[in-house]
């Protein structure tokens, strides 16, 4: 493939949407991702997908998944180049040479681990394969963007010929479902979760869906006045806290109704969980107080987050108490700036800080500052 690709008119037409997520680059950086994405539209010339759209449409939807994750112009400027090399035949040192060897580094770590084959079903052979993919790649930038890959190859699973529909699916579920929870990427997770379940059990799928949402409906006037309740007493005690009611995801709801013997949707008792969003973890302990008087808490099953935060840095007190007609409620209290460090999580690998600094995660588990000023 010729360096002068870079150099050749293509069409923008796919850029204008991914451009308007980079705000948060400046305009150098914005440049190296244009030429990343014009090197890849020509790269690509000629090339579809299954559903008869051109192939651009894929590395730029990957680049969009990990500019709304923020990550830094190298990593989008990857993202958008992450097939040439397997697909094709472009060299690293080209890469190198156009974009800089930390550009051309990720990309051929994304393609290291496309080549990287996962067969077993077993679990204990699942997670050495999470720990060899983490392994593999030295920038965990290069696992951002895999996972980006996989989330948009899930989304459009749909118009790629049915037999891959579940072998891909049952990788995504144990593989990078998986690795998305551990980064603390909920989101990316759930939506992970939903699609492989979909493409795996699409009649099943189905039928839950339209179960739920029918036992959602019959339920939204109690879950109304309990948040009505529950708010009144914050009130009283001057807690403040207000209150949202999450909905447990699809293969939340469908894998409790597997486990410990098969039950069926009614039997699932945490289809809800309440969420008390408090102004400080001050609050976050008197909210607790205040619902333990109001319900009856279930012993043992109390866990405190907050001062003792999961691995991935996750913060929020747990508690499940016997609500009104002998339910069960499960509460989460927490800080809006803990949901904050929850859902951009992403920014712990690789977040912009300044003009000069970036933080990026450099190994499996240590994280280190790196410079990417540049030379004026």
């Amino acid at each position: 493939m010729p360096h002068t690709l870079a150099q050749q008119t293509v069409p923008s037409d796919y850029f204008a949407p991914l451009a308007a997520q980079l705000g948060y680059l400046n305009a150098d950086e914005l440049e190296e991702v244009r030429a990343a994405y014009t090197f890849a539209t020509a790269a690509h010339a000629g090339q579809t997908r299954h559903s008869g759209e051109p192939y651009i449409t894929h590395p730029v939807a990957v680049a969009g998944q990990a500019a709304a994750w923020k990550l830094d112009a190298p990593a989008i400027a990857a993202a958008l180049l992450h097939d040439v090399m397997e697909d094709c035949g472009v060299q690293h040192a080209a890469l190198a040479e156009r974009f800089g060897t930390p550009v051309a580094d990720m990309v051929d770590g994304l393609t290291k681990l496309d080549k990287l084959q996962f067969s077993s079903r077993e679990q204990g052979q699942a997670e050495s394969f999470r720990k060899m993919l983490l392994a593999t790649a030295h920038d965990m930038r290069v696992i951002l963007i895999k996972l980006a890959d996989r989330l948009h190859n899930m989304r459009t699973l749909g118009s790629s010929p049915q037999r891959k529909w579940a072998r891909i699916s049952g990788e995504t579920l144990e593989i990078y479902a998986p690795i998305a929870a551990r980064l603390g990427l909920h989101q990316a997770q759930r939506e992970l979760q939903e699609l492989a379940l979909r493409f795996t059990h699409p009649w099943r799928y189905d039928v839950l869906r339209r179960a739920m949402h029918n036992a959602r409906a019959r339920s939204s006037s109690a879950i109304a006045q309990l948040c009505a309740q529950v708010q009144a007493a914050f009130a009283a005690a001057q807690v403040q806290a207000g209150i949202s009611v999450h909905e447990r995801t699809l293969p939340s709801v469908y894998r409790r109704m597997r486990e410990g013997g098969r039950k069926t949707l009614a039997q699932v008792s945490d289809q809800h969980v309440l969420h008390v969003i408090a102004s400080s973890p001050q609050q976050c302990y008197a909210a607790l107080g205040v619902l333990h008087q109001l319900f009856k808490p279930v012993p043992g099953r109390f866990k405190d987050y907050i001062a003792m935060p999961k691995s991935n840095g996750y913060q929020s007190l747990h508690t499940e108490l016997l609500g009104p007609k002998g339910t069960t409620l499960y509460v989460h209290i927490r800080t809006a700036a803990m949901i904050l460090r929850k859902v951009s999580s992403a920014s712990r690998y690789c977040a912009r800080y300044s003009d000069s600094e970036s933080l990026c995660f450099t190994s499996s588990k240590y994280i280190s500052y790196r410079s990417t000023r540049r030379s004026s």
